[in-house]
């Protein structure tokens, strides 16, 4: 197993040495240049508070594409009651500070460490990282943030308050991106969740083919609002 250590300067390895888990790197650091330059390139990071940053491209990859999401029957009668709003880019600190605080499969610790959260917070700023928010009248009841490059949007966490908030989150935001001509919902790690909701998997290669395509798209920049379930940008604060 061959494990890279990254220099100083923001490159990657060819995501092909990943190892049989898709590790592919170790090290570097969580500033905004290089977590958009491993994006770009089909490479996330994820650790926890006892580890170096690691840095993983799977294979296969799960994907979802935004035009054919599945919603269970349920799910669409919930949509249509009008339970939830839904808002973009309005407390995008909240919610990955919840998706901290969620616990996953009974693991303790998360892996949204501080230094992530805050590199996070910092995509946001400058317009790259998005949030959904699902209220409950004026509580917040569930949410899911990732980051857009082009036609690409990477799925990073979710978490819900009550139940049904996080999966009515997920269609809306599909629902929206479909509409606004992204074509690639990365969901980074096989789930049966996400499979759920008509995510499939592929192989590394394809992945890549496919962000490739998907980063030559133009798509609304800046921070997102949601207007007739549409995702409109906004200059940035």
């Amino acid at each position: 197993m061959t494990v890279f250590a990254l220099p100083a300067q923001p490159v990657f390895p060819d995501p092909a040495h990943a190892d049989e888990d898709g590790l592919l790197a170790v090290g570097g650091d969580l500033s905004s240049h290089r977590l958009l330059m491993a994006y770009a390139q089909g490479i996330f990071p994820w650790y926890n508070e006892n580890s170096p940053i690691l840095w993983w491209s799977p294979d296969p990859r799960l994907i979802l594409e935004p035009a054919r999401i599945h919603v269970p029957k349920r799910l669409d009668r919930i949509l249509r009651q009008g339970r939830f709003r839904f808002t973009l880019d309005t407390a995008f600190e909240q919610v990955i500070t919840r998706c901290a605080a969620t616990p996953r499969n009974g693991a303790r610790g998360t892996w949204i460490v501080p230094e992530m959260l805050a590199a996070y917070c910092r995509l946001h700023e400058l317009g790259f990282a998005h949030s959904i928010e699902v209220w409950s009248g004026a509580n917040l009841a569930g949410g899911l943030y990732g980051v857009a490059l082009g036609g690409a949007f990477f799925g990073e966490s979710m978490f819900y308050l009550e139940p049904d908030a996080s999966k009515a989150g997920l269609v809306t935001l599909m629902r929206a991106l479909e509409g606004a001509g992204f074509v690639l919902f990365d969901c980074q790690q096989t789930t049966a969740h996400m499979l759920r909701f008509g995510g499939f998997e592929v192989p590394r290669g394809e992945f890549l083919s496919r962000l490739e395509g998907a980063l030559k798209l133009q798509t609304p920049c800046g921070h997102w609002s949601l207007r007739a379930g549409a995702v409109l940008g906004r200059d940035l604060e």
